[in-house]
């Protein structure tokens, strides 16, 4: 066993900066690198895309990342964890594989993690009479199918043990689905410290590491509410974890790097989508955030103990997607003398041509960007406006009336008031509404599995 596991997060998001994980290979010691990819929308469009092309579903980038690290996590033996499978881990690992060809690497070892993936078992779930209601809602999912509503995706946060699992086995990546953030770090620490199953205080020590990691730079400065005293911000540095046997962990970054790691950065990201303080509920554990304690131990090092933890529930929480609906919107800019009242005008003129035009919507929008579109109602309008730019949208089931909406922008830069000139970025199309359906189901049910393969 060791004493200490270095643990660094590299992608809060799919977007997330590309040269982040490459500097924190680079940059300092590292044990592990988890990168995240995963949001809940994100799932419903992998199955597009696998469903037009049944080689993807999962974060192209993850490969594009991964030419330009594995040399030196091979040569570092520094493990990558990541959800970039999406939902088509097999042809993730195969593009990775391809990749190790191309580089001449061989001995990598790859695991991939199945069973989070339930979307073609709802009809069975269905004829067991499985419930499946909405945690928001209480509407239930097959009731939404009844009534039309394509289901584009449909995923159960898995245990992380799978993936502690898959580096029993040797695995120096691993590529899963929809995993939860907080396991990609904490699956290293009970692989490497041995921690059980039913050691509610580690596991949870584990899950709490993970939760102020998993949104990247925003715990080492990043979104920083006094974000004036982040030093070189435009390098702000990655987090690492320093992670003891006994739950106890540091959270740190490389030197020479920018950013800020103080109590402050860390309590922010902790409270960062808590829900329930005493009850942080993750597949594996129930965390008790209250009971985290945090010190600076020196400058951009926190040390967090004393972190408690509870057994966990019976089910697993499903993330599910659905398609209800379209929206579009597009934007003027308005400048000029009396902006904002032209702004106004051109949102009147536009709403009124589309009634006329027998078009009625489920919602419709109009916001004046710089005009306390953010905080409406809290700040006074100021006096003079010279320029604003005028932003419509409108949600409806219909796909033809939302393309309709589309087409009535552009005339009010020669039909409007004078000053409107700032028509950019083409007619607004019809884009799909994705709705996020959470829900829960027992643990029972689900069964993963874990392969790992060599090139």
């Amino acid at each position: 066993m060791k004493d200490k596991i270095y643990i660094a997060n590299g992608q809060g998001f799919w977007g997330d900066s590309i040269d982040a994980p490459v500097q924190l290979v680079n940059g300092g010691k590292l044990d592990y690198l988890t990168l995240d990819y995963l949001a809940e929308v994100t799932m419903s469009i992998m199955q597009r895309q696998k469903l037009k092309k049944p080689d993807l579903g999962y974060a192209t980038d993850f490969v594009h990342l991964i030419e330009r690290i594995l040399p030196t996590i091979m040569d570092k033996n520094i493990k990558v964890i990541a959800n970039a499978g999406g939902v088509n881990p097999e042809a993730c690992r195969a593009a990775v594989f391809n990749v190790a060809k191309k580089l001449g690497i061989k001995g990598l070892k790859i695991g991939i993690v199945h069973g989070d993936n339930i979307l073609d078992r709802i009809k069975e779930f269905e004829s067991q009479k499985i419930s499946m209601n909405s945690m928001d809602s209480g509407e239930s999912l097959y009731d939404l199918m009844k009534q039309g509503n394509d289901i584009l995706s449909a995923n159960v946060y898995i245990s992380s043990k799978p993936l502690a699992d898959a580096l029993a086995q040797g695995a120096q990546i691993i590529i899963a689905g929809r995993t939860t953030d907080t396991g990609l770090a904490m699956a290293p620490m009970v692989h490497e410290f041995g921690w059980a199953w039913d050691d509610w205080n580690k596991l949870a020590a584990g899950t709490v590491a993970g939760h102020i990691i998993e949104c990247g730079a925003q715990c080492t400065g990043g979104n920083f509410t006094r974000w004036r005293e982040v030093p070189d911000l435009w390098n702000v540095g990655y987090p690492v974890v320093e992670a003891y046997p006994d739950g106890t962990f540091f959270v740190t970054k490389h030197e020479n790097t920018g950013g800020l790691v103080t109590v402050d950065t860390v309590s922010e990201q902790l409270v960062y989508e808590m829900g329930d303080p005493n009850n942080y509920i993750t597949p594996d554990v129930i965390a008790d955030f209250t009971s985290i304690r945090l010190e600076q131990a020196e400058p951009h090092r926190v040390k967090v103990f004393d972190v408690k933890g509870k057994p966990s529930t019976e089910f697993f929480k499903v993330s599910a997607s659905y398609l209800k609906g379209y929206k579009a919107s597009g934007q003027l800019t308005v400048s000029g003398p009396d902006a904002y009242d032209k702004a106004k005008l051109c949102g009147e003129m536009l709403w009124k041509r589309l009634t006329r035009a027998g078009m009625t919507y489920e919602e419709t929008n109009t916001e004046f960007l710089g005009i306390n579109s953010c905080h409406e109602g809290i700040v006074s309008v100021p006096l003079q406006i010279n320029e604003v730019v005028l932003r419509v949208g409108v949600k409806d089931k219909d796909q033809k009336k939302v393309d309709r909406f589309g087409k009535e922008i552009a005339p009010l830069v020669t039909s409007g008031p004078p000053g409107v000139t700032g028509f950019a970025g083409g007619r607004p199309k019809p884009q799909e509404i994705v709705a996020f359906f959470p829900a829960l189901i027992p643990k029972k049910l689900i069964h993963t599995t874990v392969n790992v393969e060599e090139v």
